[in-house]
């Protein structure tokens, strides 16, 4: 099918770079030392700022202070981090001012990963340094469709978890998530409208004036 929209907003991880190894690695390890189960942990820090998981589990410690080793730990595990499909020939076919990266890492963080994947980074960038409420709140995507220029109703968000969904849908946008880190079942609950299986099945047909021409080749996933 083909849609219209007037810009695009990617999360990045899960979306447009594999990180789930070295996001495995580095929580699994924190959740150790501090006597939590591992695999809760993991699945608790996907899609959000790693402050938020951090404040949940931790009420009463230093949040700033874990949050910051966490990132240091992050940064300096890079291996594995990888384009996923169709990501980076996405991203080249988009014209610069009319995408935006929304990212629930830290700026530091989401530039480090960027770099090992080898994608280009965003002339807009969304990460959880620049905003007071992360996702599922619309604050994040709300912010970059101001940075764009654009109606975030008219606006396409790029997803893979449901809290991202949530904060997409909230903020007005319409949402395709992919199934790269939780169930299709978990995406469409959550109030995906498309649900594909990565970038590769996006393409831009056409940039009309103020819209954007898309393509999209929806699969049938369990």
């Amino acid at each position: 099918m083909e849609i219209a929209c007037a810009a695009i907003l990617f999360d990045m991880d899960g979306v447009l770079i594999d990180s789930t190894p070295a996001v495995a690695r580095v929580w699994s390890q924190w959740a150790w030392e501090r006597g939590f189960d591992p695999e809760k942990v993991v699945h608790m820090a996907h899609g959000r700022p790693s402050i938020s998981t951090i404040r949940d589990l931790l009420p009463n410690a230093d949040h700033e202070a874990e949050n910051r080793e966490v990132e240091r730990r992050e940064i300096a595990d890079l291996e594995g981090v990888i384009p996923l499909p169709g990501a980076r020939h996405l991203l080249a076919t988009l014209p610069p001012e009319r995408y935006a990266i929304v990212t629930s890492s830290t700026r530091k963080l989401a530039e480090a990963r960027l770099r090992a994947a080898e994608l280009p980074l965003p002339k807009f960038f969304v990460t959880s340094t620049d905003i007071v409420n992360g996702k599922p709140h619309p604050e994040p995507y709300l912010k970059a469709a101001t940075k764009l220029g654009a109606d975030v109703r008219e606006c396409i968000v790029v997803e893979d978890v449901p809290s991202g969904i949530r904060s997409g849908k909230a903020a007005g946008a319409r949402v395709i998530a992919f199934p790269t880190t939780v169930k299709a079942e978990e995406l469409r609950a959550a109030g995906a409208d498309w649900i594909l299986g990565n970038c590769g099945d996006v393409s831009l047909t056409t940039h009309l004036g103020s819209d954007l021409c898309l393509q999209l080749r929806e699969q049938s996933l369990p």
